[in-house]
């Protein structure tokens, strides 16, 4: 898969919140890794007694 970086970026826009979508991507994802990071259990491990 081929990109072609000289075509200028796609923005989206919210009132006075401008944001390219390549990050708001990044944002997305990063966001939905802590929201899993917070939810999902701690693996059990070996009781030291």
């Amino acid at each position: 898969m081929s990109v072609n970086l000289n075509s200028p970026g796609h923005y989206l826009h919210w009132w006075v919140v401008q944001i390219s979508v390549a990050n708001a991507v990044v944002i997305a994802v990063m966001l939905t890794l802590f929201v899993l990071a917070l939810v999902l259990p701690f693996p059990k491990g070996r009781s030291h007694r």
